[in-house]
């Protein structure tokens, strides 16, 4: 389980996220909406222990992502969008036993968990060859395989299908519910709103730096008449913007 309380950033004079808190159970996909600026990236950032929080506190399966930060990052598995993070010239699966090997994974389960991976996302033509010719596709599996290899139980996407095709986008969103499947619990940040509506239990909206809405789609619908969540969201943000 995540969960958020009264969490806070302050950079200089900006506050980046203002006095947060919202939960996400296991086997729950939870949105996190907002424009750029709105606090997303930053949320997700002191989440995985990136940045220390100005107040409040995160408990991820009731480590503190403070206190406790050692901890937490083996709770978690993170997948962010834009360049996926590959050593080039590395193999697919150094890169993978790598992550592993951070994540205090042991040499004999890091092999494990990398056959099975290698069997699950259809790698076997390419785990052992340098990744610095891979298509965005067979970087974007590498990336997941390298974000699960230690079996996380908590999972943290900000914009993960940002400039991806199709093709590419849909590894991303089959990856995603099947971690639901998996009863992981589960942040998403994205601009999409399709792809919210498709993965999404709940969303959670926030407007320079506040929540302004946290709910189930289909109640949401429901109390903004039954809009769609582009028109609820663009209702509640106001359409201003600034960067993130």
């Amino acid at each position: 389980m995540v969960e958020v309380i009264g969490l806070s950033k302050q950079f200089k004079s900006v506050k980046a996220v203002d006095n947060i808190s919202f939960k996400v159970s296991q086997g729950e996909i939870v949105g996190l909406l907002g424009e750029n600026g709105a606090g997303k990236t930053t949320t997700l950032r002191m989440l995985a222990t990136m940045l220390k929080p100005t107040s409040g506190t995160v408990n991820i399966n009731n480590y503190d992502v403070v206190n406790d930060a050692h901890m937490v990052r083996g709770e978690i598995g993170i997948l962010f969008g834009g360049e996926v993070g590959l050593y080039d010239r590395l193999t697919a699966r150094e890169n993978i036993k790598y992550f592993a090997q951070l994540n205090g994974v042991s040499n004999q389960k890091a092999e494990e968990q990398i056959n099975k991976l290698v069997k699950a996302f259809n790698m076997e033509e390419y785990i052992d060859r340098r990744v610095g010719k891979f298509s965005r596709g067979m970087k974007q599996k590498v990336a997941i395989a390298r974000s699960i290899v230690h079996d996380p139980k908590i999972m943290l996407f900000d914009e993960p299908t940002a400039g991806l095709d199709i093709s590419a986008s849909k590894i991303i969103h089959d990856f995603i519910l099947h971690c639901k499947e998996e009863n992981k619990a589960i942040v998403f940040s994205s601009h999409m709103m399709n792809e919210v509506e498709k993965l999404c239990d709940r969303v959670v909206i926030i407007n320079k730096g506040k929540i302004v809405e946290d709910g189930k789609i289909d109640t949401l619908k429901e109390k903004y008449n039954n809009q769609d969540m582009e028109s609820i969201f663009i209702k509640l943000i106001g359409g201003d913007s600034q960067n993130e």
